[in-house]
């Protein structure tokens, strides 16, 4: 046995609270309870149910799909109403007909006129939104062959009010080939 030969000076001594050690012991012995416990409860076997027939399959199978059904019906009848604009009034012009929206519509509705795109197209969906069909004329950087597109198919042109839902889309509208 070793023995150091001087003795530690009373400054270095470090007295122990006897309440503060039976506190972290009785934590101690909580933890390790808990954790015997937990262990022991993973490797206690689940009950077992009823037994199952063809005949109580069948009544479960039944059961279960009144219930989804009864809850989907639930589900449907208190859904909100849609807000939404079903139908936009100037949806022809869109080009589903020979006359053309010039603020609402896609830069791929003029690919139906020779000429127009992808040129003065671009140029007109790029610059709008316009008050009237003359104001297409204004377009800085036209050029006057592009000019002369336009007079061409302007009887077709019609100025509406710009639709948010439609004036996002004029340039790509995400559908590809």
């Amino acid at each position: 046995l070793f023995l150091h030969p001087r003795p530690l000076p009373c400054s270095w001594t470090f007295p122990l609270d006897p309440i503060s050690v039976t506190n972290k012991i009785n934590k101690m012995k909580l933890l390790s309870l808990a954790a015997c416990v937990a262990t022991a409860a993973a490797f206690v076997p689940q009950q077992a149910g009823p037994q199952t027939t063809a005949l109580n399959a069948e009544a479960g199978r039944r059961e279960f799909f009144g219930k989804a059904a009864g809850a989907a019906a639930a589900a449907f009848a208190a859904a909100a109403p849609a807000n939404a604009v079903i139908d936009y009034e100037n949806l022809a012009y869109l080009g589903g007909s020979s006359t053309v929206d010039i603020n609402n519509a896609n830069v791929r509705v003029y690919l139906k006129m020779p000429g127009m795109y992808p040129g003065a197209a671009g140029k007109i969906v790029s610059n709008g939104p316009y008050k009237s069909v003359s104001d297409v004329y204004n377009i800085p950087g036209l050029t006057s062959a592009e000019k002369d597109v336009i007079k061409k198919y302007e009887s077709r042109f019609v100025a509406l009010k710009p639709s948010a839902d439609y004036v996002i889309d004029r340039i790509n509208n995400g559908l590809y080939r």
